[in-house]
């Protein structure tokens, strides 16, 4: 992408455009569609949490979806045992990863399609991996960026492999501190701050590389 404002701003206004269609009720809470599918006695809980953690891990519509909420609620509810904390890992794990692979192939179409695609080959670091993994929504658009400046698809699942360790902790301090995580994890605060931070640091590396001299009118 030419710019690195690009993507923090358009998650920004979709978050907005969101919260606006919502406060018009044009469309329903992500949280009353969510809470529907677990009163749901068709749906098994490891379905329900594959379900929920992919919607929030896909570029965009994780604004809408609140699925680690939703994951915490439903580990909170369940109360897992050791062979089962295992199994929803494992669970979380494999939605997460198949989300960063449809975000990186929706990158990959986004850069298939414009006109002057400059940048391929792209290869971040692993510590740039690692803090996107920070928050879900970050590693989503983490992928989207990746596929469109053309990098390898073996992020995807060095990141699928680094989150097995990381679901794992989460599910645990989920058992063990289920009120504490669960006021942290409602609050989407957390995500716009984050969100706004990175634009903030978007819009200063592209003015250090000059990509706003050709918007400045120049003295006659």
């Amino acid at each position: 992408m030419k710019y690195r404002v690009t993507l923090p701003l358009s998650a920004l206004i979709m978050i907005a455009i969101m919260a606006l269609l919502i406060q018009l009720n044009l469309i329903p809470e992500g949280e009353q569609i969510l809470a529907q599918l677990r009163e749901s006695d068709s749906l098994n809980l490891f379905v329900l949490l594959a379900l929920v953690i992919l919607l929030e891990a896909i570029v965009y519509v994780g604004f809408y979806f609140p699925g680690q909420f939703f994951a915490v609620v439903v580990v909170v509810l369940y109360q897992p045992s050791l062979t089962n904390i295992v199994g929803l890992t494992v669970v979380m794990v494999c939605a997460a990863t198949l989300a960063s692979l449809i975000n990186y192939v929706l990158g990959r179409q986004l850069k298939g399609s414009a006109k002057d695609s400059q940048v391929n080959g792209f290869s971040p670091s692993v510590r740039q991996l690692l803090a996107a993994m920070i928050h879900i929504n970050a590693l989503a658009f983490f992928m989207f960026n990746l596929g469109a400046k053309g990098g390898s698809i073996r992020w995807v699942w060095l990141s699928g492999l680094l989150n097995l360790p990381y679901y794992l902790v989460l599910v645990v301090c989920t058992s063990l501190l289920s009120e504490q995580v669960l006021t942290l994890a409602e609050n989407s605060l957390i995500v716009v701050s984050l969100i706004s931070v990175w634009l903030l640091v978007a819009l200063y590396l592209d003015w250090q590389s000059g990509k706003f001299k050709h918007l400045i009118k120049q003295p006659n």
